[in-house]
């Protein structure tokens, strides 16, 4: 890189050079030219005064032969017709051609001057004639002098310009050096910070540098390791919970199986006589496999929830009319946990799953019957705020240990085991309730103390059709 640098650096001087050699050039011979122009215009004019064309013109136009003769100059007076008049040189003026379509003497006749610059057969070199219009009588005046321009003075510039062009061409590379070295030095400690990461992804420490566009690649650099830590962090944590996801869905299933199984052997093994107790085993294993079931759909449930492949059939959801049923359906196990319910519903609607909703709710007022007291109350509050529908789910029962808030809503997570295991259930329900919330784009929190009791909120975006 630094040597690209370097040579595009070097490329893009010596091409500025030479633009600017050229440059140079055109517009120092156009000055010359102007200027030339403008002397031969003035002397023309000076000689037309200074003419006496009553008497002697070829006479008078001879004595400028001493003036003509020391800088190689011509002068030539020429009639409208085009014929030469008179001459400074030494050829008889009947013996020249008409001059009438020489491209300065056409042009003083028509606009009052004219100039043009070309090779002279009779002189053998480029000249620069002017012609202007005589204002004392119907005569052209042109004056000719040899012309090259600049390319006369080449040859004593030309040690100037290569030893310029040589000066600017060293310092330019030394500048290119030093600013090429400015720009792959930082990369290469960047690119030697990296190598040594080796896994540590937050590891990374770049100086501040003199370019902010080389900041922004330290900076940038930083936040990817940053960003892959956490990722990696995030991949490790999954795979951590899918590990226990995995162990504790094989004891949940293994339990009622075992059961099932030693039920299924009594029974065919025909030691069991008594027609009650047969039927007992057999109400058992029923109710074994019912938990399965209702546990395997969790399961499927929650990951369908996950993946955004939940087949959802959305229709205009009426929470008053789920939370009337769901306190006549849980009324049954109030009785038995001697919890009294209390229902504050607005006639509130969303446009959502119905069997989305019946869970969510269900979850969260079951949840709150099982881990009461005796005695116990559970109120149930759903508001519509603005374009959110705010449900709230508060009991005065156990309460939730500061240090298991944060892990309610894993997989098959219970603060009292043996209790949980006692009140049934597959604990996943506060999974999925976490599930069906993330699903509709809303947010539940979670507000809880000891023997004081719980407060589940959730706050849903109110979708229309």
């Amino acid at each position: 890189m630094r040597k690209a640098i370097l040579i595009k650096f070097i490329q893009v001087l010596l091409s500025a050079l030479v633009l600017n050699s050229v440059i140079f050039y055109i517009v120092t011979s156009s000055v010359m030219l102007k200027n030339s122009r403008q002397d031969m215009l003035y002397n023309l004019q000076t000689i037309d005064d200074v003419l006496d064309y009553t008497g002697d013109l070829a006479g008078e136009v001879r004595q400028l032969d001493r003036v003509t003769d020391k800088n190689n100059s011509r002068f030539t007076l020429i009639r409208m017709d085009g014929s030469v008049a008179a001459d400074t040189g030494f050829v008889d003026p009947a013996e020249l051609d008409n001059h009438q379509k020489r491209e300065e003497v056409a042009d003083a006749m028509r606009y009052g001057q004219g100039d043009s610059r070309r090779y002279s057969k009779t002189v053998h070199k480029t000249m620069l004639y002017v012609a202007v219009k005589s204002q004392h009588n119907d005569t052209i005046l042109r004056l000719a002098v040899p012309f090259s321009g600049l390319r006369e003075y080449l040859i004593m510039l030309l040690p100037a310009v290569w030893l310029s062009f040589l000066v600017a061409l060293l310092v330019s590379v030394g500048v290119a050096d030093k600013f090429a070295e400015s720009i792959s030095k930082p990369l290469r400690e960047i690119s030697r910070e990296m190598i040594k990461v080796n896994g540590d992804y937050g590891d990374l420490h770049f100086e501040e540098y003199q370019y902010p566009e080389i900041n922004i690649i330290g900076e940038t650099t930083t936040k990817m390791s940053q960003n892959v830590k956490e990722y990696l962090t995030q991949i490790e944590h999954e795979k951590q919970i899918r590990q226990e996801f995995f162990s504790n869905a094989s004891h949940e299933l293994k339990t009622p199986i075992t059961s099932i199984q030693g039920y299924a052997e009594l029974l065919e093994s025909g030691m069991i006589r008594d027609e009650a107790t047969r039927l007992d085993f057999l109400q058992r294993i029923r109710k074994e496999a019912v938990s399965m079931t209702s546990l395997i759909n969790d399961i499927l449930m929650i990951s369908r929830l996950e993946t955004k492949e939940a087949e959802v059939v959305k229709s205009e959801v009426r929470l008053s009319l789920i939370a009337d049923d769901l306190y006549q359906a849980l009324k049954p196990m109030a009785a038995g946990q001697e919890v009294m319910i209390h229902i504050d519903c607005q006639p509130v609607s969303i446009w959502a799953n119905a069997q989305q909703m019946t869970e969510l709710l269900g979850n969260l007022m079951s949840n709150a019957i099982k881990y009461n007291h005796p005695g116990g109350q559970v109120w149930v509050r759903i508001r519509q705020m603005g374009a959110e529908l705010k449900i709230t789910v508060t009991d005065d029962g156990v309460g939730i240990p500061k240090d298991s808030l944060d892990r309610i809503f894993e997989r098959f997570y219970r603060v009292d085991k043996g209790r949980s295991r006692k009140q049934g259930g597959t604990g996943l329900g506060l999974s999925i309730v976490k599930h069906i919330v993330g699903f509709y784009g809303g947010t539940i929190t979670v507000e809880s103390e000891l023997e004081k009791g719980t407060t589940f909120t959730v706050t849903l975006p109110v979708q229309n059709e």
